[in-house]
């Protein structure tokens, strides 16, 4: 008798996820699936509840309902530090209001792993500088994150999360302020950081045909349900962009 291999424990699973700010309803019966190494890009029109999807995975949106797993644990089960080692989070805008350097700022990302009697060992210290080195912002390395532009944060932003080396990987609009050359490198190290660790990645993304060429699965958002969920060329139909975007598909420039 053959053995039968196991399903890999998925990363994220969300079951009948829903939210409400008073009468007005932002998520309505979500479910949602990510194995280990999976890179999906959360689209939707603006309002549709992709950032609220973000906060409700973390937790930090107050009222959700139905059922979030990380690693196939409740999320509501984990500590803060141990939910902390297993997702890092890259906003869409990194906001410092005191002077700190920027690898000051990547060495963050350490916190949850740092011995709390000894402080950042080696370790932390190699992570901070391999993700220094991946994001590729080297020449960033000793200048005060206020003086940067919007896209040098949102680069040092994603490195802090790259030094965290958590297995999920939840990111909002991550090529926000970011010019073409930048665009491209990032999503080209988001397919890196899933293929070569393994990380499961869901990206928050206003540019529909960036998402369609670097993403192997994206999920339609719209009115706060999800409408559709495969492959690009599958999803993002003349007929729901239409639908979704209100915009005619032909103004929007999808990879052949």
């Amino acid at each position: 008798m053959s053995a039968v291999q196991a399903a890999p424990t998925a990363a994220l699973e969300l079951a009948d996820l829903r939210l409400a700010y008073g009468r007005r309803d932002v998520l309505r019966g979500i479910d949602l699936r990510l194995s280990p190494g999976e890179r999906v890009a959360l689209l939707g029109e603006n309002g549709a509840g992709k950032t609220s999807l973000l906060r409700c995975i973390t937790g930090v949106a107050d009222g959700a309902r139905g059922e979030v797993r990380i690693a196939g644990r409740p999320a509501g089960l984990y500590q803060r530090g141990e939910l902390a080692r297993r997702i890092a989070v890259v906003p869409g805008q990194t906001q410092v209001a005191f002077p700190l350097r920027v690898e000051e700022l990547v060495a963050l990302g350490r916190i949850p792993h740092e011995h709390p009697l000894l402080g950042p060992r080696d370790e932390d210290r190699a992570a901070v500088a391999s993700a220094i080195e991946r994001v590729g912002i080297g020449r960033l390395v000793g200048r005060d994150v206020r003086q940067l532009s919007l896209g040098e944060r949102q680069l040092v932003g994603l490195a802090m999360a790259v030094a965290q080396g958590a297995r999920l990987l939840l990111l909002d609009e991550p090529t926000a302020h970011l010019d073409l050359r930048h665009q491209v490198e990032v999503m080209r190290l988001l397919r890196r950081l899933a293929d070569d660790d393994g990380v499961a990645v869901l990206a928050v993304m206003h540019d529909v045909a960036l998402a369609a060429h670097f993403f192997e699965r994206v999920c339609l958002l719209h009115e706060g349900r999800l409408v559709a969920d495969g492959p690009p060329a599958e999803v993002l139909t003349a007929d729901r962009i239409r639908a979704v975007y209100g915009v005619d598909p032909g103004l929007v420039r999808l990879p052949a």
